[in-house]
């Protein structure tokens, strides 16, 4: 047990500016696709996301098409 707790010790007072805005990147990164998964695989939002599924094939014309 005492070679798996050195193994993981961080030296909190030894991480420069790139080791802290790298671990709350993770950190941030990881709550966020927390969160979206939630959102996503919610029974409630089933519905909502259900009437958008066919949207990336949509063929309209758009304002920007109609321009050139």
């Amino acid at each position: 047990m005492n070679s798996l707790r050195e193994y993981f010790h961080t030296n909190w007072s030894a991480m420069t500016l790139h080791d802290w805005l790298g671990l709350i990147i993770t950190v941030g990164a990881f709550l966020g696709m927390v969160w979206i998964y939630a959102v996503v695989f919610n029974p409630k939002n089933k519905e909502r996301f259900e009437s958008q599924r066919h949207i990336p094939f949509d063929e309209e014309n758009t304002d920007s098409e109609n321009e050139k």
